[in-house]
């Protein structure tokens, strides 16, 4: 009986066969996929942040079909396929961890991070000196990152060559100062594109609070959305009773009902 991962294969071959497959899978590209993984990698963290080992099975299925895609579009423009990706991504978890598969020892997951950071900055040296160029801290964080996400491995990055602060009160005193600037250009009327930058050096600055404080800000930020959408749906719900919508209330009535369902959240 074939395994699993090959009659996926298999289905994906057959999809994209130019005799019988599907008209829409012919069409597609490795650029007009990109949007659908994206969002399967999205939909995997939505299922973890609920705990919903069911939805998580089968979001690890969608992602794994987006590789799958890719290997097989690349199998038939004589690249590479599945089997080569998986070794590719095999040999490099051996060689980034000798102290499983080698002599290495490692006794903390701190000590592991440490070395596989500097496995990762010997590989982008030599990559480096075998394109004749000076290899960058910065190289390797791509640009297609999310913003918020980007930014933190931006700000780790430079730590790691000692641009960084030493203690988190002292970013927030970073965080103030870049306040009063946004405000400045806020007050004289400035062009928006220069209070998007000012603002832009704030959030930057929350994200590297964040980071010192080891709080994953991509996590913090998915939880206080989740609490938004929690407590707005309670002040939906509340107006309903009175058969009113939010657009009948006021921003007072709405900021009251936030209040109670801030505190009938806590309890009190």
């Amino acid at each position: 009986m074939a395994r699993n991962i090959d009659r996926l294969i298999e289905v994906m071959a057959r999809l994209r066969n130019p005799d019988g497959g599907c008209p829409w899978d012919l069409e597609q590209t490795y650029a007009t996929i990109v949007p659908h993984t994206i969002e399967e990698a999205y939909e995997v963290a939505d299922a973890i942040e609920k705990k919903d080992m069911p939805a998580l099975r089968e979001e690890l299925g969608d992602l794994l079909f987006q590789v799958v895609y890719y290997t097989q579009m690349a199998r038939e423009d004589g690249l590479f396929d599945f089997d080569e990706v998986a070794g590719v991504i095999t040999d490099k978890m051996i060689r980034r961890h000798p102290h499983v598969f080698g002599p290495d020892e490692v006794n903390t997951a701190d000590q592991q991070t440490s070395r596989w950071e500097e496995h990762k900055a010997a590989e982008r040296a030599a990559k480096a000196a075998e394109e004749g160029r000076t290899p960058s801290a910065l190289e390797g964080v791509i640009s297609g990152l999310p913003a918020l996400t980007r930014a933190l491995k931006l700000q780790n990055r430079a730590a790691r060559v000692g641009f960084d602060w030493t203690d988190a009160r002292d970013i927030l005193d970073k965080i103030e100062e870049e306040i009063r600037e946004l405000r400045t250009e806020m007050d004289s009327g400035s062009a928006p594109e220069r209070v998007a930058d000012e603002l832009g050096d704030v959030l930057f600055a929350v994200v590297n609070l964040a980071r010192r404080l080891k709080v994953e800000p991509e996590s913090a930020l998915r939880g206080t959305n989740a609490k938004f959408e929690r407590r707005f749906h309670r002040i939906e719900a509340l107006l309903a009773e009175q058969g009113r919508t939010p657009g009948e209330a006021t921003l007072d009535e709405m900021e009251a009902l936030w209040m109670r369902a801030k505190m009938e959240e806590r309890g009190a």
